[in-house]
């Protein structure tokens, strides 16, 4: 019984192992370690692809009510809500190149060629504008996991956005 329980935590070790496409690399100068630089990679692409997904939720009604944000629409308010939790990240990373290159890859990855390999960048950096030194970040992400949120609080958090998110939105269709 203890060999059939360990060889299943081998299998299960090894194949993690396999599983993870992170790039791995050791900063030799620190303490960090191969495992923090992946989590922190796996991070940053996690968000991305979250950032991704809202978007590419948001462009679609964008463009299905004719290329207008209708931040009241409560779809358009709850991925708005998203894609602001999942940018919580920019914010004290904005300047870190590793991080905003895994979170790009996560929204290229997710975002089914609204957000591409020529506009990731741009997209990013909106995003990066839409939050950094923007108190109400936390408070979004706060509201992003209050499932008794209102949903007047969600189109609260939309308006608060709606200029920066039409201005993003219109980007794409340019």
């Amino acid at each position: 019984m203890k060999k059939v329980f360990l060889m299943a935590a081998v299998m299960l070790v090894a194949g993690c192992g396999f599983m993870r496409n992170a790039t791995v690399s050791v900063d030799k100068s620190s303490n960090n370690t191969a495992s923090t630089t992946t989590t922190a990679a796996n991070a940053a692409e996690s968000a991305g692809q979250g950032a991704g997904n809202a978007i590419l939720g948001l462009y679609n009604q964008y463009k299905a009510d004719g290329n207008k944000y209708d931040y009241k629409n409560l779809q358009n308010a709850m991925n708005t809500v998203t894609l602001i939790a999942n940018c919580e990240g920019l914010r004290e990373n904005y300047k870190d190149k590793a991080y905003l290159k895994d979170f790009g890859n996560g929204m290229v990855a997710s975002s089914l060629g609204v957000v591409t390999e020529d506009n990731v960048e741009s997209v990013t950096n909106s995003l990066v504008d839409m939050v950094k030194d923007n108190d109400k970040v936390q408070e979004t992400k706060s509201k992003a996991q209050d499932t008794a949120n209102s949903a007047a609080g969600y189109v609260s958090t939309a308006a608060q956005y709606a200029g920066a998110i039409s201005t993003l939105l219109s980007a794409f269709s340019k």
